[in-house]
């Protein structure tokens, strides 16, 4: 399901102009297909998963130590958190920068566009949506992430869904994190993600 970097940088999507500071960390091709108006159908199958609740036991035993770790090292949770909240992380500047939030880069015809989108079980929080694009973001202590989620033409009126994942850590410790959690997230994550995409997706469309 991963794919190259490349695939996705080579494409004009918005997030790369709103967030040129950020490292592509990677890419994958969601296992959904559709028509070019179901894109909107995908993002409300994103932001009401619950990765803590997949059916892999080792995914959920990393993604609840994860939020366990959090809490005890102060490094932000991975459950839902309150972005009000001076400690909850959104506060924190993106890295290198006095802003705390990229929705002040959106341009004005981007600005309010997912408002309606809000996630159930994560921390992260809409950016903008386009008929063929999306992003969110997330802040803790470790890093600065934004989600983006694409439909892709495909030819002959078939789109699939795509996921690319942005990142800016803080300083060594964000760096070292993020070195230590990935062989997790590829192996045991990611594939448990991507099977919770994939039944969330045909039941949609199940008769």
């Amino acid at each position: 399901m991963r794919i190259s970097n490349a695939v996705h940088e080579a494409r004009p999507w918005h997030i790369r102009e709103i967030a040129p500071d950020f490292k592509v960390e990677d890419v994958w091709a969601l296992p959904v297909h559709g028509g070019a108006e179901d894109f909107q159908a995908l993002l409300e199958l994103m932001v009401s998963l619950d990765p803590a609740d997949s059916q892999s036991l080792p995914a959920r035993i990393v993604w609840r130590a994860r939020d366990r770790l959090g809490a005890w090292f102060d490094l932000g949770r991975a459950a839902p958190i309150d972005h009000g909240r001076a400690d909850a992380g959104g506060k924190l500047p993106i890295p290198g920068t006095t802003e705390t939030s990229l929705i002040d880069r959106l341009p004005e015809d981007l600005s309010n566009t997912a408002a309606d989108l809000n996630f159930s079980s994560t921390p992260f929080a809409s950016l903008y949506r386009t008929d063929d694009e999306y992003a969110a973001e997330l802040s803790n202590r470790t890093m600065h992430a934004v989600l983006h989620l694409a439909w892709v033409d495909q030819g002959e009126g078939r789109y699939q869904g795509q996921m690319a994942i942005y990142v800016k850590p803080r300083g060594a410790l964000g760096k070292r994190y993020v070195a230590l959690v990935n062989p997790r997230r590829y192996r045991i994550v990611y594939p448990a993600l991507m099977r919770q995409i994939e039944q969330g997706w045909n039941t949609r469309i199940s008769p």
